[in-house]
Parts: C-alpha cells; structure tokens; sequence
C-alpha cells in the first residue's frame, strides 16, 4: 500500500511538472500580464540617493508598499517611510488615499518631493514632516524644478509659469495660445529634445522653449465620440512644407525680465543641445539648419542675448545630428565633452569654451550610448558603450590622458544599464541577457561587485517556450554584419517544415536585435505565435540604431530601398535552411515597421505570403518635416526617391494577404496614409484588409490592445 502511495505520488508529482512546463500564453497574457505577473519583478523607483553612499526604492510586503534606503558598502537597508504613513499625513491636506507608493525625487539626502494630482509636496525623513510646495492649476503641464529644488516651472495653456520658493506665483509669457507655446518640447521632440524647459545651475535663470506654428499646416483629427461628430485641429508640419519658427527666452530670477537670445540664421533651423554654462554667464546652441547637414555650436551672453562667437561647425554630406547636450569638467568650466559621429561612430571629443578642439576622448568602431562622467581626480572617466558588441551594453573607465586604455567594469555577457551615483565611486548595475531576466548589482570604481540587491526569478518558467538564438549574416555586399534574432517553437523539431513570421523596424533610432530580456507585449506576443507553430525571425537591416553612420546612413534619400534588400537577405538566409517552409513567410511591423511590411508586400514580388501593418507611414509626403527631412530631404530635392518610396505607386504589385490597421487619432503618423492606401487599392481592385482603431493614436491601448493582438494573431493563423 505505502509503495502503491509513493508511485501515486511521483506520478502526480510528475504530472504537475509536464504540465507546468506545457503551460501556454494567451492573447490575454500578451497584453494584460507580460506587464504584471509576467514582467521580471524589480526595485520599483530604484535610484541614488544625491551625496550619501546609498540608494532608494520602493518595496512591497505584507503591510503595504515602503520607501526604503540601501546601503552601497554593506548591502544592508533601513526603512524610511510606509505609504500607510505618508497616506495619514497627506489626510491632513485633504488628499485621497494613494494605492501605490507615487513617484519621487530627493533633494537632499534627508528629503524628497512628489506629486499628487495638482499638488507637490516635500517629505523630510530624519523628522517625518510632511509640506505642501505648491499647488498648481488645472490643466498644467511640463512641471519642472530648479537646480536648488526651491523653486517650480509649469506651462499652463501654452504660457510658461513660475512658483517661487512655495510663495511667490509668476506668469513669464503672456502670448501662449494655440499655434504659439512656451516652455514645451519643439521640433516634434527631435534632436534629443525632450522638454522645453532648462533651469541654470545656481537656478538663477530659467531658458525655455519659445515655438510659433502659426504657420504651420492645421491637421484635422475627427472625435467620433461626440454627437454629431467634431474637429480638432493639431499643428503638423508636413515634409518640404512651412516649418515651426524657434527661438529660446532667458528668464532672469532676480530681475524678473525675460531677454531673448538673438540667434542669427535662417527663422526655420532647429535650435538644440540646449547647455547652461557652470558659471550661469553663458549659455551654449546648437543651431541646424533645415538641410540639417551644417551645425554650429555658438555660445550667447546669457543676460544680453547677444552672440559671443561661435565655437566650431560640423558638416556633413548627408546629415548631422545632434543628441547631446555639453558636459562640463567638474572644477574646469572652461571645458566640456561634446558628443559626435564625425569619425562615424557616436564618440567623445573634448573643447573649451573659446571653441579650440582639445582631443579626442574614445576612438574606435564602437558607440558610446552614455557619457556618466570624470572621477574626482579627473584621470578617468566612465561610458556605457558597445565596445564590445553592438548586441550588449558594458561599463567601461577610460584613461583621461590615453584613450587607448580601457577597462571594462561590468562582465556579464548582455545588456547592463547604468545608473551612476553622483560621486561616480558606485553605480548600479540593471544586468539582463535572453536567459538571464534581472540582476540588479551594486559597483565600484574599480568593477568589483560589493553585492547582488535583486535577482529576478524567471517569470516565464512554467511556460513552454522554444530556444532563441541571437546570430548574424552577411549583407549582399558581403561585409556588411546583419544581426539576427530567432525564437523556435517549443518542442523545435528540425526535421519538419514550419511557417515563419517575421518582426520588422528597420527604421532610424531603433536596435531590435540585442541580448537583453524579452520585455512588454511584443515579446510576449512572439512567444505565443511560437507556440501556434510558427518560427518568428527578425533582423535589424541597415539604417537600424548603434551601428555608426554609414550603417545608418545607407538609406539615405532612398527609405525603403536598402532595408528591403538586407531583409530579402534574411529571407535567403531563412529559404536556405531544411526546416523552413519558404513558402509560408509573413511579415509584421508597427510605424515604420508598418512601412517596412508594405514596403516588402509589394516590392518583392509575392516574397511574403501575409502582412500586417500597423500605423503604416504610406507615402513620406505625409511625414513631419524633421524627421523626413533629414533621411529624405525636400519632395522638391528629392522627387525621385519620394515617388520610389511611395507605396500608392506599389499597391498594385500586392500579390498576397495585406491587413493595414490604423489609430483614427493618430497624431504621429496621420491617418491620411493608410486611407489614401485603402483608396488607392479599391481604385486598382486590389484586395486590401483594413480595419481602423477610432479613438486611438498611435499606439492601441485600453481593451481595444486585446482585440488587435487577437486580429493580428488571427490574421496569421488563418493565412499563413
């Protein structure tokens, strides 16, 4: 009987290990929990504290989340405060109980503001003191605070405001309304711009944004959800159209007078790498022109708004772009590092502030992605680059005076991403590669690792996933590395044919292929269609992000041409091996990737069997200036490669199953694209699937993320 329980046993015992190991995603999966459930766990809010040898992050138990602080040397924690607390203090202003522990940001070691709805507050730890800083009015945006902390920026209806220590309330510009803003991010958020705002070092000062549209083409985005239906114009600058006007305003603090930088130039370049000088006296422009192929880094009289000179200029045949803004040597102001890809790969240059190049301060057929800065002694400075593969993210420490001399400082074969302490003696280390979900560590200048603070469990453990293998191909120019992603279905039997779809971006600003974690829906989504049977395949073609400038630069004036060449080599390369079905070959892309999958449905002559093309640009005529502009030039520079590119003079090439789906809102890639599509086909009789998101812009979100990841799946099962 005893031996009759024990085999009862390791049978069920067994059982439960097939089936864990069998268990399948759903589409549900996909969209609700590879956010959740199935998301690596991780140190929420993970950050350094500003001068203390210590970091911060939000941990959950079973009283509920709580703030708590780490430290670097010793790995041990200490708590600093639950929510349940912060939750009874902030009772006392009448605010609603908070679920979750909200976002904040230290300004001192003892200290950390948040913001709750329109209210900010500070939180003092060592005395456990709550303060309301400000309260601000409906309908704010782009809330920003001074170097110092004391003091708070906010745009209301355009116009810039300004909250002085807790007490004094400013309106800076009065001429804010639609087509003219303030204080906001310009250029459509090229350039490495991501706000408007920029607050001086001893926060005397406060430079912001200044952009009149008033010029610029209205776009009508139609709101289905009204009776009868109604209109809302945006400002869309369309490629070879009128261009924003840009210019940049100083706010003096002490004065309280607002002077405006006279930048010379054409009214349509494009003002960037905005820099503070360290001495608040200067401060530094990146000004390109509309061809954006000529830059000039000119430093202004930050109480004038006159010129002082110009520093240097780049040029370049095909285009520069600026990214980055200036870093200045701590204790050296008359010295910073500017970043550039004039020896085509994204490198380190050192200058003063009278424009004399100093040296260059990395060198080789790398990318460097992040420049965290010199030590105290300034004989070393630290990077995250690809120095060792375009796949991976190391740290690396760079000898000062011989940039021959590299250390790398993180080992792990994978992605590490870096978050420096201010003091450059520790960073934190967020490590993950395809088999490794999470391990957050913590360094030293040196790279020793003084201990492990999270690692992840695989959360997909239970799920029956197939092998993925990262590797690369030759381009058809034989030197040229294309690098490859493939992940195989589970119980991969390579004796049998099986349909393949494949994943495409190709597009500029964009790595698909790297060895890190599979995050977010995507990769949820490739896992499940590899358990419907298929192999799902992708390739960064060139043009594709961190490869240096002629790898990106190959598709310039010609989009759509050179991608469609490397992806046909990774579809040779598919059609070469015995378990691929060369017959049943999709293709799937969002953006630029919708692009790419109309591109190679109809100009490869039937290659794919099935597409599907998500917020597709159509024809670039259609496109933001900036953004077109740079790889494509002007309609009128450019007409032939325009007319090329433009898939309405395609569509009559389709030779297979074509689902074009679109937001109705989309405010990036406008819906016209892929209605002059579906208008074209039905002009030609060309049997073309499409199905409109109303409501949505450019990404599907809410309950309707549910039903397209099901159409898409759907698409692909019943086709191919």
């Amino acid at each position: 009987m005893k031996n009759l329980i024990r085999i009862l046993f390791v049978l069920l015992s067994l059982n439960m290990v097939i089936t864990a190991q069998e268990q399948k995603f759903t589409i549900e999966d996909v969209v609700v929990n590879s956010f959740t459930t199935l998301a690596p766990t991780t140190l929420k809010q993970l950050q350094w504290l500003p001068t203390e040898y210590s970091y911060s992050y939000v941990e959950k138990d079973d009283n509920g989340a709580m703030l708590v602080k780490g430290f670097a040397t010793s790995g041990k924690k200490a708590q600093l405060v639950s929510l349940i607390t912060l939750n009874d203090k902030l009772e006392d202003f009448s605010v609603k109980k908070q679920k979750s522990f909200p976002k904040i940001k230290w300004i001192d070691d003892l200290a950390f503001h948040f913001q709750v709805d329109n209210e900010i507050f500070c939180y003092t730890v060592d005395d456990k003191d709550l303060e309301l800083l400000a309260t601000l009015p409906e309908k704010y945006e782009a809330v920003t605070f001074s170097s110092d902390n004391k003091n708070i920026a906010f745009v209301k209806e355009n116009n810039l405001n300004l909250v002085i220590n807790s007490e004094e309330n400013i309106q800076i510009t009065t001429d804010g309304k639609y087509g003219i803003t303030n204080g906001l991010s310009v250029s459509r958020n090229e350039f490495g711009i991501e706000g408007g705002i920029f607050w001086s070092p001893k926060s005397n000062y406060l430079a912001f944004y200044h952009e009149d549209l008033s010029n610029v083409t209205d776009y009508p985005l139609v709101d289905i959800s009204t009776t009868p239906a109604s209109l809302e114009n945006i400002k869309y600058p369309m490629a070879g159209g009128t261009s924003p006007v840009v210019s940049l305003g100083i706010y003096n603090l002490n004065k309280k007078e607002v002077i405006w930088l006279k930048t010379d130039g054409e009214k349509d370049q494009y003002l960037t790498n905005i820099t503070w000088d360290p001495t608040e006296k200067y401060i530094y422009v990146g000004q390109l022109n509309r061809d954006q192929n000529h830059l000039r880094l000119v430093k202004y009289d930050a109480n004038t708004g006159e010129k002082i000179k110009m520093l240097f200029e780049e040029k370049d045949n095909e285009y520069v772009e600026p990214q980055f803004q200036l870093e200045f040597l701590p204790n050296e102001p008359n010295k910073f590092v500017w970043f550039s890809q004039r020896d085509g790969f994204n490198h380190l240059y050192l200058y003063n502030t009278e424009g004399e190049f100093l040296k260059q301060l990395t060198v080789g057929n790398w990318v460097v992605t992040q420049f965290l800065g010199f030590d105290s002694k300034r004989e070393s400075f630290y990077v995250v680059g690809t120095k060792d593969s375009p796949l991976e993210r190391h740290l690396y420490k760079i000898d000062f005076k011989d940039e021959k001399i590299v250390k790398k400082l993180t080992s792990n074969v994978g992605t590490h991403k870096i978050l420096a302490h201010n003091s450059l003696r520790y960073f934190i280390d967020d490590f993950s590669n395809i088999t490794i979900p999470k391990e957050i560590s913590i360094l030293n200048e040196k790279g020793e690792v003084f201990g492990v603070i999270h690692k992840a469990s695989n959360p997909i453990k239970k799920y029956d996933v197939g092998e993925i293998k990262l590797f690369s191909i030759k381009a058809d120019d034989d030197s040229t590395e294309l690098y490859c992603r493939m992940i195989y279905p589970p119980n991969f039997d390579e004796s049998k044919k099986y349909p393949v779809i494949v994943y495409v971006y190709g597009g500029p600003h964009a790595q698909l292929v790297n060895n890190a974690w599979g995050n977010g829906r995507y990769a949820f989504w490739f896992n499940y269609m590899a358990q419907q049977g298929f192999i799902v395949f992708t390739l960064d073609n060139r043009g594709s992000y961190n490869r240096g400038l002629e790898f990106e630069q190959a598709i310039h004036r010609n989009l759509g041409t050179v991608e469609i060449q490397d992806q046909l080599t990774g579809l040779k390369h598919l059609s070469s091996l015995p378990y691929i079905d060369s017959e049943r070959i999709g293709v799937f892309g969002w953006s630029y990737g919708g692009f790419m999958t109309t591109s190679l449905m109809t100009r490869t002559k039937g290659a794919y069997k099935v597409g599907v093309a998500g917020g597709a640009v159509i024809d670039w005529n259609y496109y933001e200036v900036m953004y077109t502009e740079r790889y494509m030039d002007t309609p009128q520079q450019n007409p032939d490669g325009y007319e090329t590119a433009n898939l309405l003079n395609h569509i009559k090439n389709l030779n297979g199953k074509l689902l074009e789906v679109h937001g109705t809102v989309d405010p990036t890639v406008v819906w016209q694209n892929t209605l002059q599509l579906a208008k074209k086909a039905a002009e030609l009789n060309i049997p073309l699937d499409y199905f409109p998101y109303p409501g949505h812009p450019h990404g599907i979100g809410g309950k309707d993320a549910l039903h397209l990841y099901n159409k898409i799946s759907n698409y692909f099962l019943d086709n191919l």
